[in-house]
């Protein structure tokens, strides 16, 4: 072992316990995050919470045509779906933005030995 070589060691353990310490941060508000997508110009609007679960669906009036029940409850069922998916890629775009400052981290995890750390 080098001279002082433990020394790095023990700023790699505090570094992961850095790291570790804002994941946890992280997915609590994660967690906690609301986020919404909405599809046909507004008329349906899905919120989801940062872990992609429905928390809330509304549905406006003046999607519903009376006048053909069949045909607007297709479309109204079209409409949910893709409301949902828009709001679910907003939160993997939320995941994005919020992780990705700490998985570039990652990267320097290893610097403090010689040759890193090897890929897994």
């Amino acid at each position: 072992m080098e001279p002082g070589g433990g020394q790095n060691i023990q700023q790699m353990l505090e570094q992961a316990q850095r790291m570790q310490e804002q994941l946890v941060t992280l997915q609590r508000e994660l967690a906690e995050a609301q986020v919404d997508g909405s599809a046909g110009g507004g008329l349906v609007t899905a919120t989801v919470n940062g872990q992609s679960e429905l928390i809330k669906l509304v549905i406006d009036p003046a999607a519903i045509d009376t006048n053909d029940p069949q045909d607007t409850a297709e479309t109204i069922a079209d409409l949910v779906v893709a409301a949902i998916h828009n709001a679910a890629e907003e939160v993997q775009r939320l995941q994005e933005t919020k992780m990705g400052p700490l998985t570039e981290g990652l990267g320097s995890l290893g610097g403090g030995i010689p040759g890193g750390l090897p890929e897994l």
